[in-house]
């Protein structure tokens, strides 16, 4: 992808920054003493947005911030300086903030933000003790991306159920003859499909009062049959032509393009998805809608929490420092600018937001925020399982029940190590 390459002058500044989708570094300072920042934001407007207010930190206090965007890379290379102890005086955590990162993050729970603490978040970004772990710079509300256009022309209502949902895909189906992909899965990149069977999870086996997981699956006793229903689901949904004839060939790079083409009913996607489809066609819009129930009598649930995140590194050099930049990003200014560069909801309270998808938002209101299903219930290590055993699934190399049995032998040995 394209370089955009910008110069900042400035008598405190007096640096290039450098604007990139790999590795490499972007920052409003590139010498030893600046406070080095490495984010997993992929989108250039979230790019864009980090690197301006990150500029501007520098006019205000004279503290050069180096940028880094690793990419697909960004987790890999966190690892390696987890090992050995050296990490960024700024991280994104991107969803594990306590479980992954807990041990080298400094505490935020004196900071002036944490006033605003948006409790939602509570889960993954704050301890029984009161540390807090990093701030949240935009909130997850996944659901499902839908052609709100198509389904209108359709005259199609929006699902709340996985019955009425298919009822749905059904219908796109019928009424295109065959010409829209009812739900299109990108799934070349298998973790598109371990997207979608994490957001499905959480009705399945957890959101339902009478057929609720949750101590097993934290205690590890967890009977992983129950979890074959969801992926007879979505082999199901193969076979009756409601995925993408392509879904094991697909590409990301394709879905914008076919949606704004009036192709796609339903998609799993993020939220710089709808502003993308919407540059192409300007006569097509997108909307989000929770993920619906599985069981009867249950309610839809939006799935998220943290999304992208800066914690602080509790052994940096430039502690203090890194504070001050994690302060000057939660001024309601600039984190407004960083949630609506995502086109996602704040991650505090004091923060009101317009972007995109705000409608939908509104007419979900009442919906609640169910965490990432691997991120409160499965060990590390997990996501990489859903993503194999789901395109193995559709591939026709595992049935359902070995998906099953696959998920349940990675899940005890990865609890074990």
């Amino acid at each position: 992808m394209k370089k955009i390459i910008r110069t900042f002058t400035g008598i405190l500044m007096g640096a290039m920054v450098l604007t990139a989708c790999g590795g490499e570094s972007t920052g409003s300072g590139s010498s030893s003493n600046a406070l080095s920042l490495y984010s997993g934001v992929s989108e250039d407007a979230e790019k864009e947005a980090i690197e301006e207010i990150a500029v501007a930190f520098t006019e205000e206090t004279g503290i050069s911030v180096d940028v880094n965007f690793p990419g697909t890379g960004y987790e890999d290379q966190m690892r390696v300086r987890m090992a050995s102890n050296d990490l960024p005086d700024l991280f994104d955590t991107h969803g594990w903030a306590i479980n992954r990162y807990g041990e080298y993050t400094a505490d935020l729970s004196d900071m002036d933000w944490v006033e605003y603490f948006d409790e939602a978040m509570a889960p993954i970004l704050r301890d029984e003790e009161g540390k807090v772990y990093a701030f949240p710079i935009n909130q997850a509300k996944d659901g499902i991306m839908y052609n709100a256009t198509l389904l209108d022309e359709y005259g199609i209502d929006l699902p709340t159920t996985f019955d009425e949902w298919v009822g749905a895909m059904e219908t796109v189906k019928e009424k295109s003859d065959g010409e829209v992909a009812p739900l299109w899965i990108p799934g070349s990149n298998q973790y598109t499909i371990a997207q979608v069977l994490d957001q499905l999870s959480t009705p399945l086996l957890v959101t339902d009062e009478n057929n609720s997981f949750e101590e097993e699956l934290l205690d590890g006793s967890f009977d992983w049959s129950n979890y074959t229903p969801l992926a007879e689901f979505l082999k199901e949904l193969q076979e009756q032509g409601l995925l993408n004839t392509d879904v094991l060939t697909a590409s990301e790079a394709q879905r914008i393009e076919l949606m704004a083409q009036n192709k796609i009913a339903f998609a799993f996607a993020g939220g710089a998805f709808g502003p993308a489809v919407t540059e192409l066609n300007p006569d097509i819009q997108v909307g989000t809608f929770p993920v619906p129930a599985y069981w009867e009598g249950d309610e839809p649930s939006w799935i998220g929490g943290e999304r992208n995140t800066f914690a602080a590194f509790k052994d940096s050099e430039k502690l203090d420092e890194a504070k001050q930049f994690i302060e000057f990003l939660a001024q309601p200014e600039n984190a407004k600018k960083l949630a609506e560069a995502a086109s996602l909801p704040a991650g505090i309270t004091n923060v009101e937001t317009e972007n995109y998808y705000t409608e939908f938002y509104d007419k979900w209101a009442h919906i609640q925020i169910q965490p990432y299903f691997d991120r409160v219930y499965l060990p590390s290590g997990m996501w990489d399982v859903y993503a194999t055993t789901g395109q193995e699934l559709l591939a026709d190399t595992l049935t359902a029940e070995q998906v099953s049995a696959e998920m349940e032998s990675e899940y005890l040995r990865l609890r074990n190590q």
